[in-house]
């Protein structure tokens, strides 16, 4: 009964504003009464007492058509979340007075459009307030919103209408393609709104999307199986849409091994092909070392390398991740020379020490020909990278102390050394499998 009662005076309301209005004027038919409605629940209202301002209110609403005040129905949101909040563990009430609270958010679309941005988003936070019981009714109403207000949707929309997806498709409600669309969509509107933020503002966007993809990947939506199948046609039809190409490297980048197939390595080509830069050349970095492709990985790193819009500090890290690449892949004289570059280039120290015992590691794990100072000498320039290593970064200490220990192991003897003609303390230049290295002569004591 009480939710017949209060949707009465909405039924009213719309017959008055869609036949009585016009006719009548601004104020309807009994405007006397309308207006002296509206002063009395005001005055309440004013007052911060919603208690007293309801029942005016309602005579205000019932007899007033939409036109008359849109304050009027602006006041009826923040009337109707007062007794939402007041009837909380009255469960029928309060979906009835959420009913209302929705109501009056679309008359207010209808009669006044010109604040419909404003609208549409106070409606879509009321949504998120209220209706989290009801997913399914949430993800559509939201989804209603973000359709009407686009660009204009405010940001945080977009995060609970992704969440309210992933939660219907582990309820089994909706299809893994249909989360994906819906936060394919979702990133794509806040790249629009990026654009138009103030650099100032643009933190909160650059988070906002990183919670975006976060909710996606540990929804565990984005397999790969998956996305193949949801975007091999589409790109089939569109191969030189860098925008698709782009969104498609972005979210197999998400999945679980998911880089070496047919469809990333076209989508990550046509990008560098529409927007070369380190970032794109970065991609296909990670397509052709995935596939095991050394020599383009190679050269794709290098190409992100040689733009300059590539700090030395991003280089740096280029650099180091080729280095464990290459010397994964058994090329240790490249991996050698690129865990020194990393070094070089690390000028805030963030990652010096673990390229210098990266190089002490290859050094140390280097296998050269000769006689017995010509085998062992690799071990004192590794030696010399690992004390470089934990001066950089005293954390690595305690594991380069290990390895120094175990490669002083090593150091010829004296007597050895001397039959060589070589001396503790002199300079020894080190060459071996195309590496290069001057060093210092040191035997077992």
């Amino acid at each position: 009964m009480k939710k017949i009662a209060l949707l009465f005076f909405t039924a009213v309301m719309v017959v008055f504003g869609s036949s009585v209005a016009s006719a009548q004027g601004k104020y309807g038919p009994d405007s006397t009464e309308c207006i002296k409605y509206l002063s009395y629940y005001k005055e309440y209202y004013k007052q911060k007492n919603y208690k007293e301002s309801l029942p005016n209110w309602r005579k205000a609403f019932k007899l007033c058509p939409p036109t008359a005040n849109q304050t009027m129905l602006a006041d009826g949101t923040s009337l109707m979340r007062y007794l939402i909040n007041l009837n909380k563990n009255n469960v029928i009430y309060k979906e009835a007075l959420i009913d209302s609270l929705m109501m009056l958010h679309d008359i207010r679309l209808e009669y006044y459009p010109k604040y419909s941005s404003r609208v549409l988003n106070n409606k879509a936070l009321d949504m998120i307030n209220y209706m989290q019981d009801d997913v399914k009714k949430l993800y559509a109403g939201l989804s209603d919103v973000i359709a009407k207000n686009g660009e204009n949707t405010s940001p945080q929309v977009f995060l609970f209408q992704l969440n309210s997806a992933v939660s219907l498709f582990k309820d089994g409600i909706m299809k893994p393609e249909e989360v994906m669309v819906t936060y394919e969509s979702a990133l794509e509107s806040i790249n629009k709104i990026e654009a138009a933020t103030p650099e100032e503002k643009k933190a909160d966007i650059v988070k906002l999307r990183s919670d975006l993809e976060n909710i996606f990947i540990t929804s565990k939506v984005a397999q790969c199986d998956d996305l193949i199948a949801l975007f091999t046609p589409r790109f089939e039809a569109a191969p030189e849409d860098a925008d698709l190409a782009l969104n498609i490297v972005k979210m197999m980048s998400l999945a679980e091994n998911c880089l070496n197939n047919d469809l990333f390595v076209k989508a990550a080509t046509t990008v560098y092909k529409n927007d070369p830069s380190h970032t794109s050349a970065y991609f296909l970095y990670k397509v052709y070392a995935s596939m095991g492709e050394v020599e383009n990985a190679n050269k794709m790193m290098q190409e992100a390398i040689d733009f300059e819009e590539s700090d030395s500090e991003q280089d740096a890290d280029y650099y180091y991740e080729l280095a464990a690449f290459n010397l994964k892949n058994g090329n240790t004289s490249a991996a050698y020379a690129d865990a020194e570059k990393a070094a070089q280039l690390d000028a805030d120290g963030s990652i010096k020490g673990k390229a210098y015992m990266l190089a002490g590691t290859i050094w140390g794990s280097t296998v050269c020909k000769g006689n017995e100072i010509e085998i062992r000498a690799p071990y004192w320039v590794a030696v010399d990278f690992l004390v470089k290593a934990k001066n950089a970064d005293p954390t690595l200490a305690e594991d380069c102390d290990k390895l120094i220990a175990q490669y002083k192991a090593y150091y010829p003897q004296t007597a050895e050394a001397f039959m060589y003609d070589v001396t503790d303390g002199q300079s020894y230049t080190v060459s071996c499998n195309g590496m290069r290295a001057t060093t210092t002569v040191r035997t077992q004591k």
